[in-house]
């Protein structure tokens, strides 16, 4: 793997020297050229399979983000639908009715929130309510969700999907350069987001989405790892990286909470800026022990 690591940065060591924007995000200023920042997921949806993140009612939920904050993530990430395949679908007035108790008692509190959606009406009320990230998880009405988060001087994470949202995805094409064609993507939809007036960005590869081509346990885990290694690419850009850490439960078994640790140390050496995680304390201790070195 150093090998492969060398190669990797010798053939792109120009993305690797980029600079990426840094802002605010709530009360708190972000430097991604100096340290990683990260965010941690509660899920109210009940088919969500990472068991340790759901919360069945708002109690639950702010007792999680807070604990998760004084874990060390800069940001909650809140959603109320799966993005697993059979998952049952969550309306935009579902969703809003499980969001927005928890949402206004997180901002009452000082939290920085990010609200995973990729309905317009659900993100037009969350932040009414004050969200400061829209995680956006569909690419159909993305326009209208840039107007209304730049209105709002909040933040939005673009996350690569091909469909109209992650729940409308089927294979996924990423021909011989996979890193490419998510730049391409993303150059797109930057331009659209900063002409409708959004100036704090995120990119997220996408790695938590469930293509139909991506089923095979080693090909998945192999693009995923392949692109945290390779996700420095994305700075061109000029914006921060951010990266869902995966779980390659095949793989890690009864262990399976301790892959997302694993695979932060491959998102810290690809110079991911945003790590997304539901075991803050462990990849807070990941990165601040890579971090020394």
């Amino acid at each position: 793997m150093l090998d492969d690591l060398y190669n990797i940065y010798q053939r792109y060591q120009s993305d690797w020297d980029r600079s990426v924007a840094g802002f605010a995000i709530g009360d708190q200023y972000l430097d991604f050229n100096s340290t990683q920042a990260i965010i941690g997921v509660v899920n109210l949806s009940s088919d969500s399979w990472y068991r340790e993140s759901v919360c069945m009612n708002s109690e639950q939920a702010v007792r999680r983000s807070l604990t998760l904050q004084a874990q060390g993530a800069h940001i909650i990430d809140i959603g109320a639908e799966s993005t697993l395949p059979h998952a049952e679908l969550a309306s935009d007035e579902q969703q809003q009715n499980q969001i927005l108790p928890l949402l206004k008692q997180l901002h009452q509190q000082g939290v920085a929130v990010s609200v995973e959606t990729y309905h317009p009406r659900v993100a037009e009320k969350c932040l009414q309510a004050g969200a400061a990230v829209i995680n956006l998880t569909g690419s159909e009405n993305s326009e209208t969700i840039y107007q209304q988060v730049a209105e709002y001087d909040a933040a939005v994470i673009i996350c690569f999907v091909q469909g109209k949202n992650v729940r409308d995805v089927d294979t996924v094409a990423l021909g011989c350069d996979p890193l490419q064609v998510m730049y391409d993507y993303f150059a797109r939809q930057i331009d659209i987001a900063t002409q409708a007036g959004v100036s704090k960005i995120f990119i997220d590869a996408g790695l938590g989405f469930y293509y139909k081509n991506l089923q095979d346990s080693d090909e998945r885990i192999r693009f995923q790892m392949r692109t945290f290694l390779t996700g420095f690419r994305l700075r061109k850009l000029g914006f921060p990286v951010c990266q869902a850490l995966p779980h390659a439960f095949e793989h890690f078994g009864e262990e399976v909470r301790t892959a997302e640790p694993f695979f932060a140390v491959l998102a810290a050496l690809g110079k991911t800026d945003l790590v997304r995680t539901h075991e803050v304390s462990k990849v807070r201790a990941v990165l601040d022990t890579l971090h020394v070195y």
